[in-house]
């Protein structure tokens, strides 16, 4: 399990926004307001609905800077 939740977290540090306004940046560097918002109004279904939620939920709590770490200690490959 504690594997899955590692792949879980590395995998979200690289995902990238895929559409609307804040297409390409990453998940994480997402202004908090458009989190809230998303949060409040339209959070899709699916993967990436429940990566936005966990978002939300680090951004909430302060835990960006994990998040930032993974993207320095395990870089996207290819």
């Amino acid at each position: 399990m504690k594997n899955e939740q590692h792949a879980f977290l590395i995998e979200l540090a690289h995902t990238k926004m895929p559409y609307g306004k804040y297409e390409g940046r990453y998940l994480i560097d997402l202004p908090e307001y458009y989190m809230v918002w998303l949060h409040n109004n339209r959070l899709p279904k699916g993967k990436l609905g429940e990566q936005l939620k966990l978002v939300h939920e680090l951004k909430l709590n302060g835990l960006e800077p994990l998040i930032r770490n993974i993207q320095k200690t395990h870089p996207k490959k290819g």
